[in-house]
């Protein structure tokens, strides 16, 4: 009599990838079904930078003054591309505020304990977020168009644009993968809010980092943030407000290295605060 067995894993690296791509599958799915099952919480998250376009466009938009000598410049044209890089960055508020409940109720801990790759919770998580934000910045760009918003770059220039807010939002969950592995709750989770809000708004954002005091402006001027929302000024063809300081000289360069330099400092911390669990 035969008995058969269970077939053993590829201990080969080509197996390994493909059991660790098969959890990251795994991850993404189940995070995709939990969007869909609790679509308020999809809602909540978009709805936050609507309400910012329709605050500072039509409730401050008239007094602001991007160029330090008085009206002449378009402020939508000038905010959007703005508006469009802080979405991405208030989002990694989202990740930590998801991975923290993951935690909480118990789902990190079943993962742990079974054979999975311990990367895939961290990067299923940032592949789930990544789309999500794909799809917050097309229903942004909507609203932007419906508002007059306009990109006058070409095609190409526009979707490049798109591509580094994507870019910097895919570097950022990785520091909203940390934060919600690191705090102990939900309820801790929400008072980031603290830190991602002086992190949106002292930047190019809203206003150009000339025009702030001089370290305040310093600051602005070095944030990620501001490189994106440079970056894409150029790329759109919207308003750029002229800047000495070596980020807002070379936006572009800026825009592409500091998602990299995030990147590689949290990633592993995320993997590995993920492997401490417990401990």
């Amino acid at each position: 009599m035969t008995t058969s067995l269970a077939p053993l894993p590829d201990e080969t690296l080509a197996g390994r990838i493909k059991w660790t791509l098969h959890d990251y599958r795994a991850i993404v799915g189940q995070e995709f079904t939990h969007i869909l099952r609790q679509p308020a919480n999809f809602a909540w998250a978009l709805g936050f930078p609507i309400v910012m376009v329709l605050l500072f466009v039509y409730v401050f938009g008239s007094a602001m003054d991007v160029t330090g000598q008085g009206a002449g410049v378009d402020y939508v044209a000038y905010a959007m591309p703005g508006m469009f890089a802080m979405t991405m960055a208030f989002g990694f508020m989202n990740t930590a505020t998801a991975v923290a409940y993951a935690k909480e109720k118990g789902f990190i801990d079943r993962v742990r304990s079974m054979p999975m790759a311990s990367s895939a919770v961290v990067v299923g998580r940032n592949i789930t977020d990544t789309v999500q934000a794909a799809v917050d910045l097309l229903v942004l760009s909507l609203i932007a168009l419906a508002i007059g918003w306009r990109s006058g770059g070409t095609i190409a220039e526009t979707l490049g644009a798109f591509a580094l807010l994507l870019w910097l939002r895919f570097a950022l969950i990785w520091i909203g993968v940390w934060l919600g592995l690191l705090v102990k709750n939900v309820e801790q989770a929400g008072t980031l809010f603290a830190l991602a809000f002086p992190f949106g708004m002292v930047s190019s954002v809203f206003t150009p980092p000339e025009l702030m005091p001089g370290w305040l402006g310093a600051v602005a001027a070095w944030n990620p943030v501001s490189a994106t929302a440079t970056a894409i000024r150029e790329l759109f063809g919207n308003p750029v407000a002229a800047g000495t300081s070596w980020p807002e000289q070379h936006a572009l360069l800026a825009a592409i290295v500091w998602p990299l330099v995030i990147t590689a400092v949290f990633l592993p911390l995320g993997v590995r605060r993920f492997r401490d669990l417990g401990r």
